[in-house]
């Protein structure tokens, strides 16, 4: 049982709504959320909502077998009822003007899924019906079964463009949400504020449930969600599982370091890894691990914390120096600089980091393997994604592990900084887009 919501475009109000829609059926029913797309703040938030690690699924990355591979991963790990996905942007909006990849439509035809449609009906009323018709029409074998209008002015408003989308275009108005400023959430470079960060954000969620129980028709969501009927035929696997030995992976995990796919996690533990997480922000030193991996954040914010951290950036450099395995992205890149915007950070790589007021960075991203390193083999291609307002201000001639096939990188289209066992790139993989990632890394920490 599943179903997608989509936005007519951004900034439509999904990612309240879908939170929203989690939350109230949450309290009911198992609830695993899903996001469309590389996105790591949406989840955070779904995650609190519904208690259940959301995931995500994205077509750049994966295979359709490997979308419905994930999917039904999660709906048996979380043992769900429903799995509803939050879309990316507007429902055909992907890296191409006429293509389905990246895109929300491509999820729910890789699932056969049905879509509800959230549109921004400020100042619409019969002109929302002609902006359904569209959607319905683009393309038909979407199966758009209800819409939710959002950022009504009153009840007379919601009664007259619910009347007009529904004689009009066929299409069933299942609820309306009126204009409240109240419920908007703060906002910061990269997106949404990661829901880690707010303690107060469990607040908003309870908030943003009582009005989707108050102003949608909950029942008919729970209708089509359980019509949705199979999901079409064909399954690939996500990951490779090549590693035997048992290891330990330290994986930095607190309010600084917070950018991970749930099955990047789950596939370093399905080749024989344990997981332990660990705080750069707060703890003194490393745990006693085989290797570790630094993901994405928000280092910059955190920065005079981090310097201020020695004995953790000193246990870092020592690790790294010993010659154990080190994985980095994004933030984890700056991190193992020499410095953050002038404060200390753990000296691996000798460049400084700055942020800018323009992005830097911002794509998805195909990579070849330059050279062997811990997570991939010389010419190995995989997919990522970049997005990031910092620099890495290189000089001379660095060593990289990867030549940027389409994206940025560092400089030169290139990326992946090494440094002994240590790579550190600002390219976010997802172990579907590059299936040898755990058991490459996991086998680089078992060597040492």
């Amino acid at each position: 049982m599943r179903i997608v919501l989509a936005g007519t475009g951004s900034a439509v109000g999904k990612t309240t709504i879908s939170t929203g829609i989690m939350k109230a059926l949450s309290e009911e029913y198992r609830v695993q959320p899903f996001k469309v797309g590389p996105d790591y703040i949406d989840p955070s938030y779904h995650t609190l909502a519904t208690g259940n690690s959301s995931r995500n699924l994205d077509s750049f990355f994966m295979s359709d077998g490997q979308i419905r591979t994930s999917f039904e991963r999660g709906l048996d790990t979380s043992r769900a009822d429903f799995g509803i996905i939050e879309g990316v942007r507007g429902l055909y909006e992907g890296i191409s003007p006429i293509d389905d990849v990246g895109s929300t439509a491509s999820i729910a035809k890789a699932l056969d899924a049905p879509v509800i449609l959230i549109l921004n009906s400020r100042s619409l009323v019969k002109s929302a019906a002609a902006v359904v018709i569209g959607f319905k029409t683009l393309d038909p074998t979407i199966k758009i079964e209800g819409v939710i209008l959002n950022q009504v002015k009153n009840k007379n408003h919601y009664l007259k463009t619910k009347e007009a989308v529904e004689k009009l275009a066929g299409v069933d108005v299942i609820g309306g949400i009126q204009r409240d400023d109240a419920i908007k959430v703060e906002q910061r470079h990269l997106g949404l504020v990661p829901a880690v960060e707010r303690e107060n954000l469990l607040g908003y969620i309870d908030k943003w449930g009582e009005i989707i129980k108050e102003n949608v028709d909950m029942d008919a969501l729970i209708s089509i969600m359980k019509n949705a009927g199979k999901l079409p035929e064909g399954r690939e696997d996500t990951w490779q599982e090549e590693n035997r030995k048992k290891v330990k992976i330290g994986v930095a995990m607190d309010e600084v370091f917070n950018f991970y796919y749930t099955e990047n996690i789950e596939s370093l533990e399905a080749n024989n890894a344990k997981v332990v997480p660990f705080s750069p922000f707060k703890d003194e030193e490393l745990p006693d691990v085989d290797g570790i991996y630094i993901g994405g954040g928000y280092p910059e914010i955190f920065a005079k914390e981090l310097e201020q951290n020695e004995s953790m950036r000193r246990s870092i450099l020592k690790f790294h120096n010993d010659g154990n395995p080190v994985y980095a992205e994004c933030g984890g890149l700056m991190y193992l600089t020499n410095s953050i915007n002038g404060k200390k950070m753990c000296e691996i790589f000798n460049y400084d980091s700055v942020m800018t007021k323009k992005v830097q960075g911002l794509s998805y991203v195909i990579s070849k393997a330059r050279k062997d390193n811990i997570i991939t083999k010389k010419g190995d291609v995989f997919r990522g994604h970049e997005f990031h307002y910092s620099k890495v201000l290189v000089n001379g001639k660095p060593e990289y592990a990867f030549k940027i096939l389409r994206g940025k990188g560092i400089e030169n289209s290139l990326d992946g900084l090494m440094s002994k066992n240590t790579v550190a790139s600002y390219v976010h993989t997802h172990v579907a887009a590059c299936p040898q990632f755990a058991s490459n890394f996991t086998r680089s920490a078992g060597d040492n």
